[in-house]
């Protein structure tokens, strides 16, 4: 069995050998895991003893997680993000199919109302709802639940599906962008080239030796120095992601986009942020909570000359961006407008790359926004859209 779980983490193009595959025999055979009783060991602790042997690089883990979830197809899950609202009040049990009369009248309230009914509404709720429009539940126009409609309400549990949520209920598990995506696509091939050709700059200062040594045979011994240009990679870039929620939707381009940036920018720094950037970021998803990097330190860090490069989708609740604690995942101090201007003002060759298509900003209030704080600086992720950013930046 542990044979063809081997072959199918090559199949999944990860760097494993047969030593560490013998490591992982020998650990199961001297009980590192389920001491005495090796039958009682769970799945999860042949999870991460697995990974601990044969992954020997963060970047894989998440090639690892699919491998491994498609071998032992129905194993326990891994992680557990229980809640502390029952989950029963969450089941969804049919589709509710709502008529444009009731969505209308689905209750708005501000933010600060919002959280404030939220609060209330647990405190008096003791039994499941569904397709209502007060209770936490599911279905109908309540603004608490998931798998209903209202277009400034919190999700608690369940699947987005109007992107309109101010905030979510639940903990996140995100993926770092794999820097090791072959580029796959004409247009993204074509792309790296412009960002070849923004990334080398340089004066005719550079003596071609060869081209010297010809000349100067060919001209009877006269010494005829050649020059070419030069071709020292000295951009720096600094590159912020949006990655989870809407952002998984175009991984695979993103991914393609920061493997060229990672082959073609000699000085390149990356970090992770989620639909807004505010007072922190991260470069490791799976430690984002405990290695977090403050923005005010990488403000400090980096040189005023570094370029800087937003790759988001732009797509939250307005909320997000203008108000005080409106961040999905925690209560920030301070808007994202702010930190966004703060930003732009100490790099001032910056641009914003969106993976949305182009025709679909119009309809989205936040991407509206966004263009404003940017000063019309959105460029779509589409050869001509890099084109036209790389020039900018170039300037």
């Amino acid at each position: 069995m542990l044979t063809q779980f081997f072959y199918a983490l090559r199949a999944a193009k990860l760097p494993v050998s047969i030593k560490e595959h013998l490591a992982l025999l020998d650990a199961l055979d001297q009980n590192v895991i389920g001491p005495g009783n090796p039958d009682a060991c769970s799945m999860e602790d042949f999870y991460f003893l697995s990974r601990a042997i044969l992954v020997k690089d963060e970047k894989h883990y998440d090639k690892f997680d699919k491998a491994f979830g498609a071998y032992f197809k129905g194993v326990d899950a891994i992680a557990d993000f229980s809640k502390p609202i029952p989950s029963d009040w969450l089941r969804k049990e049919i589709e509710k199919l709502l008529t444009d009369s009731q969505k209308e009248k689905a209750p708005k309230l501000d933010y600060d109302e919002l959280m404030d009914t939220l609060k209330k509404r647990l405190e008096e709720q003791k039994e499941r709802h569904e397709g209502g429009s007060k209770w936490v539940g599911t279905g109908g126009t309540s603004p608490f639940g998931n798998g209903g409609y209202n277009t400034q309400g919190i999700r608690i549990g369940g699947k987005g599906g109007n992107k309109s949520a101010v905030k979510v209920w639940e903990k996140r598990a995100y993926r770092d962008y794999d820097d090791t995506q072959e580029l796959g696509t004409r247009n993204i091939k074509v792309a790296l080239r412009r960002l070849r050709k923004f990334a080398r700059q340089g004066l005719e200062e550079e003596l071609d030796l060869d081209g010297t040594i010809r000349n100067t045979a060919a001209n009877a011994g006269y010494l005829d120095i050649k020059l070419v240009p030069e071709r020292h990679n000295h951009v720096k870039v600094l590159l912020l992601m949006d990655v989870g929620g809407t952002m998984d939707e175009h991984i695979e381009r993103v991914e393609e986009l920061f493997s060229a940036a990672r082959s073609e920018f000699k000085h390149l720094e990356f970090y992770y942020f989620h639909n807004c950037v505010y007072d922190y970021v991260w470069k490791n998803n799976r430690r984002r909570y405990a290695e977090k990097f403050s923005t005010w330190d990488i403000m400090r860090k980096y040189n005023r000359d570094y370029k800087l490069i937003f790759v988001g989708d732009a797509t939250m609740s307005p909320y997000e961006i203008l108000q005080p604690g409106g961040s999905v995942e925690y209560n920030n101090e301070e808007p994202g407008a702010e930190w966004l201007q703060r930003l732009t003002q100490t790099f001032t060759k910056y641009a914003w790359i969106n993976p949305e298509p182009q025709g679909v900003w119009q309809y989205r209030q936040s991407i509206d926004v966004i263009q404003q704080l940017m000063g019309g600086r959105m460029y779509p992720l589409t050869l001509k859209g890099l084109e036209d950013a790389m020039r900018l930046l170039s300037k």
